[in-house]
């Protein structure tokens, strides 16, 4: 796994895949700091991670885009699939080498709580119990990305379908309230609003809530996710 892991982080920077997704949310995050925090002496850090929302909608396609499709398209993944590592540590390795990428842009954020507390109020424990819920949504998004980009060959289709999904689920509170109601008189969809995955996020970030509840949802979110990742790529091996 750890071979796996090493070979998978190296490729995003070869790439520059990673240099432009750190890039990308560190100048993003750089703006809404800019704007709410200094400029608009708001205390909580908390309200920039609640705008940097859509932002990571659009990030975390390309960074899984490629992670499987790109294995599948060159073919190399059947020397994945015949290694002496087994499937689970492949796709934890690789999973875990994105996460890495991810990480490095999130350690940034949290300078961001000491510069507000190096020059007035701050809220330390609230605005770091965001960040770290901000990541574990992030962490959603790539399992979801994962499982997505194991499906195809195609880069671009793993980066607009892994778009489209997390988009229904950005925006899934406002689509089941317009949905009839014969579709919506059951327990799973009655379940759901309460455990959206952003409105996980917006208890941290509005209500400055520390949800115990939602971040057990995220790992089982991410969970689910990379086993049906295993699923897919061993309904492959047999195939």
């Amino acid at each position: 796994m750890k071979a796996v892991y090493k070979r998978e982080l190296k490729s995003y920077f070869d790439s520059m895949i990673g240099y432009i997704f750190i890039a990308f949310l560190v100048a993003m995050n750089g703006i809404y700091f800019l704007f709410y925090n200094l400029l608009n002496g708001y205390p909580y850090y908390s309200y920039v991670l609640g705008a940097m929302e859509f932002i990571i909608l659009m990030a975390i396609p390309v960074l899984t885009m490629k992670c499987l499709s790109d294995e599948r398209r060159s073919k190399t993944d059947q020397l994945l699939l015949t290694s002496p590592v087994s499937l689970p540590k492949v796709i934890l390795g690789k999973y875990l080498a994105m996460e890495t990428v991810f990480a490095i842009p999130i350690a940034i954020f949290c300078l961001c709580p000491l510069i507000i507390k190096a020059n007035g109020t701050a809220y330390l424990r609230e605005d770091f119990a965001s960040i770290f819920a901000f990541f574990m949504m992030g962490s959603v998004f790539v399992a979801i990305g994962m499982f997505i980009s194991s499906l195809t060959e195609s880069q671009i289709i793993a980066a607009v379908g892994t778009f489209g999904v997390v988009l229904v689920i950005y925006l899934w509170s406002g689509i089941s309230s317009m949905l009839p109601d014969f579709l919506t008189d059951n327990f799973i969809t009655k379940f759901l609003p309460d455990y959206t995955v952003t409105g996980i996020l917006e208890n941290f970030t509005s209500y400055h809530l520390f949800d115990v509840g939602g971040l057990i949802f995220y790992l089982s979110l991410i969970f689910l996710f990379l086993f049906f990742t295993i699923q897919s790529v061993q309904k492959r091996r047999w195939s």
